[in-house]
């Protein structure tokens, strides 16, 4: 990191200063509030990119939030909450390029703040049959700054004594270290955003490769913690039958599908404004053109082209997991349970 801004609330935060000892040539600039260099008009994304500042401060207001309601992986009441926002990697299809026209990383420092309202909303659903799942990743990679953030190293522990809730690490990192010096928690899941090699080579730039991405998944599943598989979105293209058969299989190969949690299949979606914004960073490329249509001022794959992927990747997955283990989040309807 070339430059750290800091909000003048959290420059004598605890987390802040270890953050800061992490990078003593960095050029520290501190500011009233970080809305003053994060996401003003003037700002690039695809320049600032190239080069992205961190920003450390207080995340105010509600921090967690209630997840729609079509969206359900097994649990009861669902959230989730961003500690951080924006993403160490560049996957085309991302929606925080069309959110947002700063690519610095804005990490968000007062975690024990966090830790309350999830502590509040847990004992809210204490006596619920299913557990409350809590969702991290929403607007940012859950483990990629690990080695910076210590956001892991933080949460995870807090959810032993939460025992009707979930916490659910939506990652593409191979930053794990942390999680294997640990004895697992058996209301933690480690679930990793996969897609084929030729998907990931062409639009998910700066992420670990397919293989190493199942190697983290195999190490963790081997050390005991709970694991799950995200194939989310799903993207369209010429050979996409062939190529995600080619993905799940690889997939299963080499882990226990017994002890997999959950697999959800995910749709290719924008709101329109976003899909605009990216569209015109990256006019010529094909993702934002091939097979697309407009519903509701979202932005997806044709419903003809989307029930034909996810009929094939259910069946595909069917082979390997149980029916009650894999869920399905299509943008044009339909059930979130396979």
């Amino acid at each position: 990191m070339d430059t750290i801004y800091i909000e003048e609330q959290v420059r004598r935060h605890a987390r802040t200063e270890a953050i800061l000892k992490r990078f003593p040539n960095a050029q520290q600039i501190i500011v009233e509030r970080y809305s003053e260099v994060f996401n003003p008009h003037a700002q690039n994304f695809r320049i600032q990119k190239q080069n992205p500042s961190l920003i450390l401060a207080a995340k105010a207001n509600k921090k967690v939030l209630p997840t729609p309601t079509q969206y359900e992986t097994g649990g009861g009441a669902n959230y989730y909450f961003s500690h951080m926002l924006n993403c160490l990697y560049d996957c085309r299809y991302c929606f925080l390029q069309g959110m947002f026209r700063s690519a610095n990383y804005l990490l968000f420092v007062n975690y024990e703040a966090f830790v309350e309202e999830i502590e509040q909303l847990a004992a809210v659903h204490r006596n619920d049959e299913k557990p409350a799942w809590f969702f991290s990743g929403y607007d940012c990679d859950s483990l990629a700054l690990e080695p910076v953030s210590g956001f892991a190293q933080y949460f995870v522990p807090k959810f032993k004594a939460l025992h009707n809730a979930v916490l659910e690490l939506r990652t593409k990192s191979t930053q794990i270290r942390w999680l294997l010096d640990q004895r697992p928690i058996n209301n933690v899941v480690i679930a990793y955003s996969l897609s084929p090699i030729s998907v990931a080579e062409a639009v998910e730039s700066g992420a670990p490769s397919l293989q190493k991405r199942i190697d983290a998944l195999l190490r963790l599943q081997k050390h005991g913690w709970r694991v799950g598989l995200r194939f989310d979105p799903i993207i369209w293209h010429q050979d996409y039958q062939a190529d995600y058969q080619c993905m799940i299989e690889t997939v299963f190969d080499q882990l226990d599908a017994e002890r997999i949690d959950s697999v959800t299949l995910g749709g290719f979606r924008l709101p329109k404004s976003f899909y605009k914004t990216m569209r015109s960073l990256h006019p010529q490329h094909w993702l934002f053109s091939a097979g697309l249509s407009e519903e509701a001022g979202m932005i997806s794959y044709t419903p003809v082209i989307e029930h034909e992927m996810f009929a094939n990747l259910r069946e595909q997955a069917l082979r390997f997991i149980a029916p009650e283990k894999l869920f399905s989040y299509p943008v044009h309807g339909g059930e979130s349970a396979s």
